[in-house]
């Protein structure tokens, strides 16, 4: 799924330790250590096991159910059977079918499987099928009561505080490249198609937006997560990263639009509503950048790098203060991230620092005032590169590298001429790779502050006619 890092923990496909054989004289399947008689020759190799519908579970809490047990497996489809192996943590879990297992499988290996906090292991078994004892009468209860759920029944109490054990009800739940305003109200819209949204919080932490949002089911928290992370809200834009919060209950004291009860109604707006920084209400835009060097910086190139992170409307360095200046984005949210990614940036040989503003617009100067061009207005540029919703330079926002993506090239300029026009700067071009068709290109600068420069310098570079050169920070590397 886009948006989950491709690292495998906690999932291990392959060889068990255990090996399986049918008891004679109950029917009922047997285990026993595979490895007892010293040999290893019954140990398979990791690669070599196939796709089950079986799973083997390993490094199970010594106090964990059936119940825990089965609801790793619930956002993945039917759990058909259950063998426990208390003296030794481990457990066989068998799905409806094996496509439901592979998903599974797959899941865990980039977000690691918990049971109590606990962290386990799960592999493909070398079994296709569980043989178990149908006058159990426990386990046949327990997959009775996950049936009901997966149906849409009541399970029983015993059956829900089990659930809610293996797995928290609470989402912690970050957006990335948020250029559209996300409310409470969107969150719970989204959030509801997989079961009961009981409380909301919302919160900036890191300069990033933040949630935490409460199901009345952890099993319905496992499957929001499954379905929705790394999906974007709108398009292009605001990706949702979910993750399982450590905790299991909201403390809401206020309903407005940070926090909600959806269960309490009557709770007041109250005064006391969580801090938020004014750029999430969408009402305010506005940047202050200080520590420039006042004798390198312009309107003009400030308009350029904060371009990159949103549609730059006015710019306005300090009269009094000239190594400072406020810009003034479209909305709070693009001010968020450009200053997520440009503070701390390096830029003229000085570390450059951004902040929100107080202010809520940036003031044009009066008429027949000379404020020296330390003021632009920006607002009809032809160069902003959002004013299109959903356009494609949504889906390339990096932080400044050394590597810069080039488009819009003339098909009679080489890369000679390239590299010979990003040097002119004073710095260096250390590596340079065209795309197949000649009208892209990836260029690498010697430093990250080189790039931030010549991206000031060569964005909308006339290359000939009517042809303008198109530079913003890649993710890659050459």
């Amino acid at each position: 799924m886009d948006g989950i890092s491709d690292v495998a923990v906690g999932v291990k496909r392959g060889s068990e330790e255990l090996s399986m054989y049918n008891s004679p004289n109950s029917g009922v399947s047997s285990i026993s250590d595979g490895t007892s008689n010293g040999s290893d020759s019954k140990k398979l190799r990791v690669e070599e096991a196939p796709p089950s519908r079986v799973l083997h579970i390993r490094k199970l809490p010594n106090e964990a159910s059936e119940t825990e047990v089965i609801a790793l497996g619930l956002p993945f489809g039917k759990v058909t059977n259950i063998l426990t192996l208390k003296g030794k943590n481990q457990a066989f879990l068998e799905m409806g079918t094996e496509e439901a297992a592979i998903t599974m499988v797959n899941y865990y290996l980039t977000v690691t499987p918990h049971v109590r906090n606990v962290p386990v292991f799960i592999q493909y078994s070398n079994h296709k099928e569980l043989k178990t004892d149908a006058g159990n009468q426990r386990t046949q209860a327990v997959l009775q009561a996950v049936s009901a759920v997966q149906s849409g029944g009541s399970p029983s109490s015993d059956v829900q505080e089990a659930l809610a054990a293996a797995s928290s009800p609470v989402l912690r739940i970050i957006i990335d490249n948020m250029f559209y305003p996300v409310t409470l109200d969107v969150l719970q819209q989204i959030f509801s198609k997989f079961g009961t949204v009981m409380k909301i919080i919302t919160f900036t932490k890191n300069n990033q937006f933040q949630a935490l949002l409460q199901f009345s089911d952890p099993v319905n928290a496992q499957q929001a997560k499954l379905a929705l992370d790394g999906q974007n809200i709108y398009n292009s834009c605001c990706t949702l990263r979910i993750d399982f919060s450590k905790l299991v209950n909201l403390n809401v004291k206020y309903n407005n639009d940070k926090s909600r009860d959806y269960t309490r109604p009557e709770l007041p707006a109250g005064d006391g509503q969580p801090s938020m920084d004014p750029s999430q209400s969408g009402s305010s835009g506005v940047l202050l950048a200080s520590n420039l060097n006042e004798e390198m910086v312009t309107p003009q190139s400030l308009f350029t790098l904060f371009g990159v992170y949103g549609d730059v409307q006015r710019v306005k360095i300090l009269y009094n203060k000239k190594d400072s200046a406020l810009i003034q984005m479209s909305d709070g949210n693009q001010a968020q991230l450009a200053m997520s990614h440009l503070n701390g940036q390096k830029m003229h040989s000085k570390i450059i620092r951004v902040t929100l503003s107080k202010h809520q617009t940036v003031a044009l100067p009066r008429d027949g005032l000379d404020d020296q061009g330390l003021t632009k207005d920006f607002g009809n540029s032809p160069l902003h590169r959002f004013k299109k919703p959903g356009s494609k330079n949504f889906q390339n926002i990096f932080p400044p590298s050394a590597t810069l993506h080039l488009s819009n090239i003339p098909q009679d300029v080489s890369e000679d001429d390239l590299r010979l026009l990003f040097s002119n700067g004073g710095g260096t071009v250390k590596a340079f790779k065209f795309f197949q068709d000649h009208k892209m290109a990836l260029l690498q600068m010697t430093t990250v502050e080189e790039a931030i420069q010549t991206l000031m310098e060569l964005h909308n570079y006339n290359m000939g006619g009517s042809q303008h050169l198109r530079v913003s920070f890649s993710k890659s590397t050459i």
